[in-house]
């Protein structure tokens, strides 16, 4: 499986809350993906068990399946290769990409956090990183960012690659427009769809609609 969308538009790339209840978050992502609006899911939870982590992915796993989205897990690419989950997204100070992809194998999808530089997004897309990640492009309340970038970084690195990239950082369906148009391939979102005042079902298609009306 790859990270590439099929009609060549700026993908939705949802990233999970850093926590979730699994009595009801299932049922709500489910109405989330159901809007059709979701290109690629990230389990993004922090300072859990692994058995919690295994647990998250055997609820949400199938409903990724079911609609062919791809489900990438953050930081542990020993607990994705186990569970079956399509891949997974390692930073800096995780584990290496070798040490992922290793794990892994070639058949799965191996994304990196690689912030600021265009160095390092350059080294790990030639050993073969199926995506690397740049942000983050706004404040944003999930993380503190390490790093802060400008579209003009999506659009040094389209023109002279075609390994995807994914922007991360603050984004919403109010200030994604500069993004697309640098050429982005999947906008990485948090609380721009969970967090949104009318639900994150319609927080998810409000940023599918901006991102539609900023790439026509």
């Amino acid at each position: 499986m790859t990270i590439v969308n099929a009609d060549d538009q700026t993908g939705l790339y949802l990233l999970t809350p850093p926590k979730i209840d699994l009595a009801v978050f299932p049922d709500r992502l489910k109405s989330v993906l159901d809007t059709g609006a979701i290109d690629c899911l990230q389990l993004r939870l922090k300072d859990v068990s692994d058995d919690e982590i295994r647990k998250a992915i055997d609820a949400i796993l199938p409903l990724c399946s079911d609609r062919d989205i791809p489900l990438i897990l953050n930081d542990r690419p020993d607990i994705a290769k186990k569970s079956g989950v399509d891949g997974v997204h390692v930073g800096e100070e995780d584990a290496s990409y070798a040490e992922a992809r290793a794990i892994m194998g070639e058949e799965h999808i191996v994304g990196v956090s690689c912030y600021d530089s265009r160095h390092r997004a350059m080294e790990l897309g030639e050993k073969g990183a199926d995506y690397v990640a740049f942000g983050a492009f706004y404040p944003t309340q999930t993380k503190e960012a390490k790093t802060s970038v400008t579209p003009e970084i999506i659009e040094i690195w389209t023109t002279f690659t075609t390994v995807p990239c994914v922007a991360i950082g603050g984004i919403t369906a109010d200030n994604l427009g500069p993004i697309v148009e640098a050429g982005a391939d999947f906008i990485a979102v948090t609380g721009g769809v969970w967090n949104h005042p009318d639900g994150a079902e319609a927080g998810a298609k409000a940023i599918k609609a901006a991102i539609a009306a900023a790439s026509d």
